[in-house]
């Protein structure tokens, strides 16, 4: 095995005297220096307009295929889970293919795991064993990595978990930080954290991003948060930090609650958030189900991932796409394929990606737009069936409209909203050009209609709103055809009802349903108001991001959502009914 010095307490982060700077010149400004711990405007910016990066989640976990971290006392006994790295031997690991691969796939920077909940370094770590170093591979491959960034022009950042089921300092241990350790020590774990993260930098920055997790725990406190914030800006001042770093982070929706938690962007995770032109943000999700490599998990369509990637830039947010290595060093061949295919599309179509803002038609199911200068680039991902797709008016002049795939666009502008009629449009996704005789950035962002929604803006109640917040999270929020707003219950609400008053009577044939937290509803039911009664009509389990369902003509006045069971509470970004008035 590997052997090292354990100087724990050796370098106080405190007297850290040396920072890297993305020139990689030196600075001895002294450990009180850059106290404005706001991110750098130029750093941002570029990373902002970067749009897509590539998520990578690997370690010896990879033998088992079970998930990294979470699987350690769960799936996995803690002592066989601990053993993994004496097997770990990732002979077809090649940086430079990884690196042409994010690059392949359109990619303009990555983040990679150098130390999960579990614990396990990637890295050559001058504080632990428990690394790279000591595995039969033994190979720095932080080391490797960075220097394939560099050579293949990738921006090289690093997630470092905060929490560390695995060190005997740190309190909390496995299944999930649901056991406490004998003998824990928290100021001295703290230590270790800053030398270890000073470590990463000096040897492998600058960076781009220290895209920190496992804040959450109540180990973790917003004083060591602001510490350890401070303490990575001194040791490269330029660097970004996520909102991970301290406690502000508001569950997986990602937003910052409060303006006095540090951190220099969101980080909604496995949902596109919602659109924000003031709070950068980027959306983390996975291109299968697990973040780290299963066997024969569930891979997204190329549609998924264009939808997911153009929903977030719409947004405007940054997307990192996630996968997980293989035991054997390679990315798995079909999650390769995938990012090819999406990077050739966006070879053709990335003008309207890279270096673009979200808006102004804000994302829906109809699709998504970006702009840049003087143009508004649209993104529609079902094409409506009567051949015309109608955007809101805007304070500005359409002067030229083109179909970026080619073949018959018409379009006109009235003071009722733009008009795009295609006669073929994309089985894909269906991309427009639109040019202005202004600036489109100065347009108010604007939500699109929903075509043929007839439960919007209706009179809605509910049998539970959170905390009694009904501006908020009142039932209207669900049927306002704005994406960004919900109706949300109380936290442990197993069941719960969304009615809606269409305020007379309609023949309805289709709803639409998407839930804020995919997976809390397991069973629901549709009911419309007969003679004074609630009759069911449609039975569903799981509804997840967005789900249509169809039936036979339901004619009614008053139609309800009825959530039978949910894991907690049920949070419903829109429902929407379909059809005609009755005769």
């Amino acid at each position: 095995m590997h052997k090292k010095v354990r100087c724990i307490s050796a370098v106080s982060w405190t007297a850290l005297a040396v920072v890297l700077l993305f020139g990689g010149r030196l600075s001895a400004e002294g450990p009180e220096a850059g106290s404005d711990f706001r991110p750098d405007p130029e750093s941002l910016a570029r990373w902002q307009a970067m749009r897509f990066g590539m998520f990578i989640h690997w370690g010896p976990v990879s033998l088992k295929g079970t998930e990294i971290g979470w699987s350690r006392g769960r799936e996995v006994p803690v002592e066989e889970y601990d053993a993994l790295y004496k097997e770990f031997n990732p002979r077809q690991f090649d940086a430079d293919e990884w690196v042409a691969l994010a690059k392949a796939a359109g990619m303009k920077y990555l983040v990679i795991t150098s130390k999960h909940h579990d614990g396990f370094c990637i890295w050559d770590s001058a504080y632990t064993d428990y690394d790279i170093m000591s595995t039969p591979f033994a190979r720095d491959i932080l080391r490797e990595l960075s220097d394939a960034c560099r050579r293949g022009g990738i921006l090289f950042c690093t997630y470092h978990s905060i929490c560390d089921w695995h060190h005997p300092d740190y309190p909390l241990g496995s299944p999930g930080g649901r056991t406490a350790k004998p003998n824990p020590n928290m100021p001295r774990y703290v230590e270790y954290l800053h030398n270890q993260t000073r470590e990463i930098i000096e040897k492998y920055g600058p960076l781009g991003v220290m895209w920190f997790d496992g804040e959450w725990e109540k180990p973790w406190t917003h004083e060591y948060g602001k510490a350890l914030d401070e303490h990575i800006r001194r040791c490269q001042p330029d660097i970004l930090i996520n909102n991970r770093v301290d406690k502000g982070r508001r569950g997986m929706e990602g937003i910052t609650e409060g303006e006095e938690f540090r951190g220099d962007f969101d980080t909604p995770e496995q949902r596109v958030g919602t659109f924000d032109r003031d709070r950068p943000w980027e959306t983390c999700m996975t291109i299968c189900r697990q973040w780290a490599w299963k066997p024969n998990d569930q891979l997204k369509s190329l549609r998924e991932c264009l939808e997911i990637l153009l929903r977030t830039v719409g947004g405007d947010g940054n997307l990192l796409l996630n996968v997980g290595p293989m035991p054997d060093g390679r990315i798995e061949p079909r999650q390769a394929d995938r990012l090819r295919e999406i990077g050739r599309w966006l070879a053709q179509y990335g003008d309207g990606v890279y270096g673009t803002r979200g808006g102004p038609f804000k994302p829906g199911r109809w699709g998504a737009s970006t702009c840049k200068g003087n143009t508004i680039y649209l993104f529609a991902f079902a094409w409506p069936a009567e051949g015309t797709l109608s955007l809101p008016p805007i304070p500005a002049r359409v002067t030229e409209a083109t179909l970026r795939s080619g073949g018959d666009l018409r379009w006109e502008q009235t003071d009722r909203g733009i008009a795009l009629t295609v006669k073929t449009p994309d089985p894909l996704i269906t991309v427009l050009e639109l040019k202005l005789d202004g600036d489109a950035l100065a347009i108010p962002p604007v939500n699109v209609a929903t075509p043929g929604a007839i439960s919007v803006n209706k009179p809605a109640r509910a049998s539970n709103v959170f905390q009694n917040k009904t501006e908020q999270f009142g039932p209207d929020r669900a049927v306002d055809d704005d994406s960004d707003t919900r109706w949300a219950t109380d936290a442990g609400t197993e069941q719960a009802w969304l009615e809606v008053d269409l305020e007379g009577t309609h023949e309805i044939r289709r709803a639409f349903i998407h839930e804020a937290y995919p997976g809390r509803i397991q069973a629901f039911r549709l009911q419309a108001e007969k003679d004074g009664q609630w009759v069911t009509f449609y039975e569903g389990t799981a509804v997840g991001e967005g789900l249509f369902v169809d039936f036979s003509p339901v004619v009614a006045r008053r139609f309800r959502l009825e959530i039978v069971k949910a894991s907690d509470g049920p949070t419903i970004w829109e429902f929407q009914l379909f059809g005609r008035a009755a005769p």
